[in-house]
């Protein structure tokens, strides 16, 4: 049977924890789909044009990775794209319990789609892309935080403001 996952969230803009998660996904799932949310009430800082080109730049190195937008709620795009799993990271106690609600809610709305929950290797447990947001426009250095691509269009973005 072929098990296919996704792994939602805005990833604005996506992280070195983002991708060891994908990475940590690629080897339990046959196909991951990386949703990014269009989100627009978070106000993001990259559009979701930008935010799609980045993790597709990000995450090139996989072969069973596959980027796209989206819009509405997660379950129904699980659904629509027949993918039976939607993965959340787990960074610390704290992130618990929104993702144990949102499991519950998730799984309240269908019983078509399983949530996974996966931890990052201990280095990228801090990392969060509000965070990596905020260090860059106040000029700090997120090279160990970012791909080198993310970084580039982060430091640019900030400069402009």
């Amino acid at each position: 049977m072929t098990v296919s996952a996704m792994y939602p969230g805005t990833f604005d803009p996506i992280t070195l924890g983002h991708e060891d998660l994908v990475r940590r996904a690629c080897r339990l799932f046959d196909k991951v789909v990386v949703a990014i949310a269009a989100n627009p009430g978070k106000e993001p800082m990259f559009t979701l044009e930008e935010r799609v080109t980045l993790a597709e730049d990000a995450l090139r190195e996989f072969d069973n990775v596959e980027v796209t937008g989206y819009e509405g709620l997660t379950v129904d795009f699980a659904r629509k794209n027949g993918l039976q799993v939607i993965v959340r990271g787990l960074r610390a106690i704290s992130d618990f319990e929104y993702e144990f609600q949102l499991a519950n809610m998730n799984r309240h709305l269908t019983d078509e789609v399983e949530t996974a929950f996966l931890t990052p290797t201990e280095k990228y447990t801090y990392i969060s892309s509000s965070l990596v947001r905020e260090i860059a426009s106040m000029g700090g250095d997120i090279s160990e935080f970012v791909s080198p691509d993310v970084n580039t269009a982060l430091m640019k973005r900030v400069g402009q403001r």
